[in-house]
């Protein structure tokens, strides 16, 4: 009589410990884990265009020069000098500098090994030359 009631006790534990059972997905999201982060489409490239006294240069004309392609896309400078070149491609190199009355800064590459989703690249002409 009592290996019965033994038996029947480790049978109500056992299906009481299965009615608490918690079932996480296989897929590996369940407690603690952090959501997937999503890989970028293209860079957005920005920066400022400035003189050898750091003050800030409206209306200097931006160039990048696509290396695949050979196109280039030109942008004004607003009135505090920034510039931005939005959407471009990941896996392509670019060739960036800024010309204002004549002058130009030096030319800086953007490498499509920079991982960087928005990269700033600050270019300086020199305007008393």
């Amino acid at each position: 009589m009592k290996k019965l009631l033994v038996l029947l006790a480790i049978a109500a534990l056992s299906v009481g410990c299965m009615a608490w059972q918690i079932n996480l997905p296989i897929t590996g999201g369940g407690l603690g884990s952090t959501p997937k982060k999503t890989k970028p489409t293209s860079k957005m490239l920005s920066g400022t265009v400035q003189d050898k006294d750091d003050q800030p240069i409206a209306g200097a004309v931006v160039y990048l020069k696509n290396m695949k392609t050979l196109s280039v896309k030109s942008f004004f400078a607003q009135q505090d000098g920034t510039y931005r070149f939005p959407q471009l491609a990941l896996n392509t190199d670019y060739e960036i500098y800024a010309e204002k009355d004549g002058k130009k800064s030096n030319a800086k590459t953007i490498s499509q090994f920079d991982d960087r989703s928005s990269p700033t690249v600050n270019l300086q002409i020199n305007l008393s030359k």
